[in-house]
């Protein structure tokens, strides 16, 4: 059963208990106690999804498996949680979460540039970046209506890859930011979008 439906809908199919609706995915945690058993579930997985695995996201830890549908899939929730009861492994929906950064914006269309640049994102319509690898918490920007003099309490940290962070930077740049402080260079470079919300581009350089 792949056809769109509601999430009241995928809840009150019969087989699906393990898993949860998460804003636009479908989301179960299977508790492991070793890699191996992960690797089994995750074996399993894969022979159960066949051609959908392209609406899978599947992370591996030692103590679990998080399983992550971005199709109502009643078919193959069952069968996931079929697999993963057969192997020992126990459902915890207390483990599964999904975490959205929601900023606000005099103009979102204008910083939103900058922040698709300097976190590597793709964008969903006008106002909502997620993580193309599917790693990272989606950013979503909000209109407010007056600016804050004071600066904002909380700014993001995004670590790269040394030889990435001049390319990175320079992209953010382009987009439209500007360079706070390149004082702790390379260890960390501070930049701002157009309204001042700041972002640390970290490398290990410099770092113990």
């Amino acid at each position: 059963m792949t056809e769109r439906i509601t999430a009241a809908q995928f809840h009150a199919a019969d087989g699906v208990e393990d898993w949860r609706v998460l804003y636009h995915l479908v989301s179960a945690h299977f508790r492991t106690a070793s890699l191996a058993e992960g690797i089994a579930l995750v074996g399993e997985i894969g022979r159960l999804a066949g051609p959908a695995e392209q609406q899978l996201r599947v992370d591996l830890r030692q103590a679990g498996v998080t399983v992550s549908m971005t199709v109502r899939d009643i078919a193959l929730a069952r069968g996931i949680s079929a697999a993963a009861k057969e192997l020992g492994l126990v459902a915890d929906p207390t483990a599964v979460q999904l975490v959205n950064v929601t900023m606000d914006a005099l103009v979102g269309a204008e910083v939103l540039p900058f922040w698709r640049a300097v976190l590597g994102y793709g964008q969903i319509g006008d106002d909502y970046l997620f993580d193309p690898r599917g790693r990272g918490p989606g950013i979503g920007f909000q209109s407010m209506d007056s600016p804050r003099p004071q600066r904002n309490r909380i700014h993001l940290d995004i670590a790269v890859p040394h030889e990435q962070a001049e390319a990175r930077i320079a992209a953010a740049l382009a987009a439209g930011g500007r360079l706070v402080t390149d004082e702790h260079a390379p260890k960390w470079w501070v930049l701002a979008d157009q309204e001042g919300n700041e972002v640390c581009v970290a490398t290990w350089v410099g770092r113990e």
